[in-house]
């Protein structure tokens, strides 16, 4: 998921160090009075909406963003016993199996957890708590189809037609969640098998690969303000399908519609998850976190700054959010339980058919 600055959760394995943000950057976090949050670089909230939690609770918040989303969950991993912080934020549904699997999380029902949506309640035990939800798709630059009179791709077989050769960019699926959800929402449109002759298919079209959303979306993607910039050349990026209000709210001249579009049919459905790190050292602050996290405050808030959907039945969304970026209507999914069996697997197939 991204925020206003576009910086979205990835899947690299490796690691970075931590730093530290939020009204108490400085107090020890085993104080009792303080809850530290271990986040992707995208966590953002309001002032106003976290003062008002500190001041219900009593608790402080303290931050800590530690890279993308692989980085923060296998760091978690590798500190379980000595955790950096009380709270994860930002393992999502294609991470989620490695995260359970390795302990990473002690169970707790959120107060609340009631009015979230059944289908984004993955985990029976209640390790995690489910908090937003959006969809990878592919974006297209509207002025580029419009110039060269051709109609912008609407499914995942479309990119593969030779209309559409050399205009697609996406992310390695190894190394960025954008580009693996790509790859899962194929496999899950066109089987165990025939996603592999399809990817074959976009390789013999011209898709190019780069390591991240960030070099994709700023630097190839024409249709970004960063990308015009750039000179980015490709008019087809895997992005977001609210990437496009963003687009909108932030430039600098409001334009009266988005430049940029989504491809409904090519879109795959990401959920976020937070959870009590196993051996927190404040648990008590960090349920009262998670029961703020599916507050209907906190779940309104979250649209306009991390650019993602409530799970909270009833979270008002923002009319430019709706309006510029509704979600997909039938995006593709797969069962967590499906991705652990063959994520790693397909990643490698996919990293040898494409990359090699």
């Amino acid at each position: 998921m991204h925020n206003k600055t576009f910086v979205v959760a990835a899947v690299g394995l490796g690691l970075v160090a931590l730093s530290a943000c939020g009204s108490t950057q400085g107090q020890d976090k085993a104080d009792g009075k303080t809850v530290t949050l271990v986040s992707h670089d995208s966590w953002a909230v309001s002032k106003s909406v976290l003062a008002d939690f500190e001041k219900r609770s009593g608790y402080k918040v303290r931050v800590l963003k530690d890279g993308d989303a692989g980085q923060a969950v296998n760091k978690a991993i590798l500190t379980k016993d000595n955790p950096q912080g009380d709270v994860l934020f930002g393992v999502d549904n294609t991470l989620l199996s490695r995260a359970l699997d390795n302990g990473l999380f002690q169970p707790y029902t959120a107060k609340g957890l009631d009015k979230v949506g059944a289908q984004y309640q993955l985990d029976g035990k209640h390790r995690v708590t489910p908090v937003d939800h959006g969809d990878i798709c592919v974006n297209y630059d509207k002025a580029y189809f419009s110039k060269h009179h051709l109609a912008p791709p609407q499914s995942y077989a479309d990119l593969a037609k030779p209309a559409y050769k050399n205009l697609l960019v996406t992310e390695n699926a190894a190394t960025a969640s954008p580009g693996l959800g790509f790859l899962l929402g194929s496999a899950a449109r066109f089987g165990d098998n025939g996603w592999q002759d399809y990817w074959k298919k976009l390789k013999a079209n011209g898709v190019k690969v780069v390591d991240g959303w960030e070099q994709a979306y700023y630097q190839e993607f024409s249709g970004s303000s960063e990308g015009k910039k750039a000179g980015g050349d490709r008019p087809l990026v895997v992005s977001y399908a609210s990437s496009p209000p963003a687009e909108v709210i932030y430039a600098k001249k409001r334009p009266a519609t988005a430049p940029t579009g989504v491809a409904t049919g090519t879109c795959f459905r990401q959920i976020e998850f937070a959870g009590l790190l196993s051996n927190a050292q404040n648990p008590k602050g960090a349920k009262a976190f998670l029961d703020f996290l599916v507050s209907k405050e906190f779940q309104e808030d979250m649209p306009l700054n991390m650019y993602v959907y409530p799970v909270v039945a009833g979270a008002q969304v923002p009319a430019d959010f709706t309006k510029y970026g509704p979600a997909a209507r039938h995006p593709e999914t797969m069962a967590p339980e499906k991705i652990a069996a063959n994520r790693d697997q397909w990643v490698k197939t996919w990293t040898s058919l494409v990359l090699k």
